[in-house]
């Protein structure tokens, strides 16, 4: 992992840098609409309008880039990105905001296009699965930083949203000024989502509710702890444990997939995560919130990736890149939908609505994991790919590389057989 830190480190600080912008503009806004009044409703539609934009981006992002090339659409957006994080505190309108941030996630779903494009292309094969896991480090790492933002800065005046900005700003530099010639951006075939959900019902039905569960972490934990009268040290402290808990349960879980009947340890993980969210109900203190935020973030990012490797093991290998492409439309469609129920359950029956909501989505995955065991046998451990961390925010070419390490992993034993006849 050191090697492939050391190719690409240039690439890796301004992925860093730019997750502390994205990170923190979540939780900023939270904390500011409750400031000025924003109900929660209006809220809830701020942060499903950044879904609403990653979505339209993962369909025309990739068409943008065939068109004028990774340059120009890199720096397009990245101009974008930079003056919608001034214009925040500037123009305190729900519906402004609601526009912004539609612009704000197809921007970055852009970017993060760029960016990963010019990842993969400079990392060899052999070190495509570490590069995979430092990328989701990285990522996750600049998110839990960009929570000490608000704590040491105040979130109802101007100047944490130009620190955002630039931030943002800076790291464009050490990506554009590291990239390699630029790389190719090649189209697939499509898979139609009916055709995928034959091949794995779990696979779709898991990534569409996990796609509620990350949107209403990312985006409504904020709004969440201003409901429930947290401070803004709290409410950071609360979302950045979230993203902790994913970072530390990430690689046990992966290491336990490549071991395992994949299908037992979603229903197992999944289960977790409706035990913790119950837990408010019985229990309301700070230090519960805590314990609680570390479960749902240490087993709904594994879960992510989870079900995307027990998607590919009913693949074949022509098919991994294009189904990867519905896979994205099912986490972003959910993900558009996730904060505005979430938004509605806590305006109905209080913050608590916020867990309520994710105890709901958590409990179907975990009832129908179980009821797919009972539809047809696992793939012996031996026939199946090695476990590869993707997080819902990953672009088609992050889930494509995902793709191409599993099946390199998959040939391993069938190339060792070889050898040894």
């Amino acid at each position: 992992m050191f090697r492939a830190f050391i190719m690409s480190w240039p690439l890796f600080l301004g992925i860093f840098l730019l997750m502390i912008g994205n990170g923190s503009q979540g939780t900023l806004l939270g904390i500011r609409g409750g400031m000025e009044g924003f109900s929660t409703l209006e809220l809830s539609l701020v942060m499903s309008a950044y879904f609403a934009g990653f979505l339209g981006g993962s369909q025309l992002a990739p068409e943008m880039i065939r068109r004028v090339g990774h340059i120009r659409v890199f720096a397009a957006l990245a101009s974008f990105i930079s003056a919608i994080l001034i214009l925040y505190p500037t123009v305190t309108q729900p519906w402004v905001w609601i526009a912004l941030r539609v612009v704000f996630g197809f921007c970055m779903c852009g970017v993060y296009v760029t960016a990963e494009s010019w990842l993969n292309s400079s990392t060899p094969n052999k070190l495509r699965g570490q590069t995979l896991s430092l990328y989701m480090i990285v990522q996750t790492a600049g998110v839990v930083a960009a929570q000490a933002l608000p704590i040491v800065g105040d979130p109802s005046k101007y100047v944490l949203f130009v620190v955002v900005s630039v931030l943002v700003s800076i790291s464009f530099a050490p990506i554009l000024l590291s990239v390699t010639p630029t790389p190719t951006f090649s189209s697939t075939k499509r898979m139609g989502i009916r055709q995928l959900f034959k091949v794995s019902p779990l696979g779709c039905v898991g990534i569409l509710l996990m796609g509620g569960v990350y949107s209403s972490t990312f985006g409504m934990a904020s709004v969440f702890g201003t409901q429930a009268g947290l401070s803004v040290s709290q409410i950071s402290l609360f979302v950045a444990s979230i993203y902790v808990g994913g970072l530390v349960c990430q690689f046990p879980i992966g290491w336990l997939s490549d071991r395992m009947d994949r299908r037992v340890l979603i229903l197992a993980t999944a289960a977790v995560g409706a035990v913790s969210a119950a837990a408010p109900f019985f229990a309301m203190s700070y230090p519960v919130l805590i314990g609680v935020g570390l479960a749902v973030g240490g087993v709904s990012n594994p879960l992510y990736g989870l079900l995307v490797a027990h998607t590919a093991d009913f693949l074949e290998p022509d098919d991994m890149a294009s189904a990867s492409g519905q896979l994205l439309f099912l986490n972003g469609f959910a993900a558009v939908i996730g904060p505005v129920i979430t938004g509605f359950a806590i305006g109905s029956i209080g913050p608590n609505g916020f867990f309520l909501f994710l105890l709901g989505l958590f409990a179907a995955l975990t009832a129908y994991a179980a009821y797919r065991m009972t539809q047809r046998p696992a793939p012996s451990v031996e026939e199946t790919g090695d476990f590869a961390p993707v997080l819902p925010t990953a672009s088609m070419v992050t889930m494509e590389a995902a793709a191409e390490s599993y099946m390199e992993s998959e040939d391993e034993p069938e190339e060792e057989e070889d050898h040894a006849a």
